[in-house]
């Protein structure tokens, strides 16, 4: 049985509360939080963007600590999962690693590629796994899209757009704070550039335009450019919808031998086949957001069981794709296309 101790109890760390509560050989012993109210179960303030109504939490039988420090040194505990703010990602993981805990990290990763460096490094030296909880490739839509060209089915991707838009969100003042949490061309465009290097690869060069606010990018459109025979791949990503649409992504993706198309704002996942035949694969578990979490959770689970980080969670492709965010941001403020190095 993996026991589990989470860090930072806000929307995100409510939400990986209740898909944990699913878990197959995993339970959570153990949460954290500065805030007293929240430890007593109070949990009416971590309202999201998805998810049943906050309210009460029964934390009777759970180990309740207000000091990360006596979480890290509890003996009992394998996995520490971090859904702290992103700013602060990089210190408790380290200190996690340190400790001798597995660490699951909310995405991103980081804010800069050299905490991320540093986390991957200290992942190493300490024999412990960190993994990075994108929780996109396992929503249904874009695990049929991530296994149908991993396997090559139908053949290598010629060309792809994904989009990612959003109502800037009444229910988190952090996502436009480019200190915390990078702004939104990093807290909500890291879902996108990580799906794009587990599907794609990591690009060359990337050329971005985009709206700054601030320090913060607040929307772009990329173009990931993989040189000669390389896919043409793009996306737009951003915080500009007005609050009547609050949330929207999708894709259209072109494989040598089939379409993917997608869009959460009304067009179910469609196969178009190069024998004509357009259908809309059956998919489990995509009525309720909170089954992806509970999948990327046991994949945390079952890579501690084998001893072997699992792909989707990897600490270097988080780290890749915090390095894509940079790197348009630099493009949008440059207004020139910029190297990935």
């Amino acid at each position: 049985m993996v026991r589990i101790g989470i860090i930072g109890i806000g929307f995100m760390g409510r939400i990986h509360y209740l898909a944990s509560q699913h878990l197959k050989g995993a339970h959570v012993v153990a949460v954290s939080s500065r805030d007293p109210a929240k430890l007593s179960g109070d949990w009416r303030n971590t309202r999201g963007n998805f998810g049943p109504e906050p309210g009460m939490v029964d934390l009777s039988g759970m180990k309740k600590y207000a000091n990360v420090a006596d979480l890290l040194s509890d003996p009992s505990i394998d996995l520490i999962d971090i859904c702290a703010v992103t700013d602060q990602h990089a210190a408790l993981a380290i200190q996690a690693l340190k400790a001798g805990k597995h660490v699951l990290v909310e995405k991103a990763i980081a804010l800069s590629t050299a905490d991320a460096n540093a986390m991957v490094d200290a992942s190493k030296r300490a024999g412990k796994l960190l993994m990075v909880a994108h929780v996109l490739p396992f929503f249904p839509e874009f695990k049929f899209a991530a296994e149908s060209i991993r396997s090559g089915k139908y053949g290598p991707v010629r060309a792809a757009h994904f989009k990612r838009v959003i109502a800037r969100p009444d229910w988190s003042a952090d996502i436009s704070d480019a200190a915390k949490t990078g702004g939104p061309a990093v807290d909500l465009h890291i879902h996108d550039t990580h799906f794009i290097g587990l599907v794609c690869g990591v690009p060359k060069q990337v050329f971005s335009v985009g709206t700054v606010e601030g320090d913060a990018v607040t929307y772009l459109t990329t173009s990931y450019l993989y040189g000669p025979g390389g896919p043409a791949v793009t996306c737009s990503s951003g915080a500009v919808c007005m609050s009547g649409r609050p949330f929207v992504h999708g894709y259209e993706i072109y494989l040598e031998r089939a379409s993917l198309i997608y869009d959460s704002g009304g067009t179910p996942l469609t196969l178009l086949t190069s024998d004509g035949k357009v259908t809309q694969p059956d998919l489990a578990g995509g009525g309720d957001p909170l089954s992806a979490f509970t999948e990327e959770i046991q994949a945390a689970v079952d890579g501690i069981n084998a001893g072997k980080e699992p792909d989707l969670l990897s600490g270097q492709l988080a780290r890749d794709a915090l390095v894509l965010c940079h790197r348009e941001c630099e493009s949008v403020k440059t207004g020139k296309a910029v190297a990935i190095s």
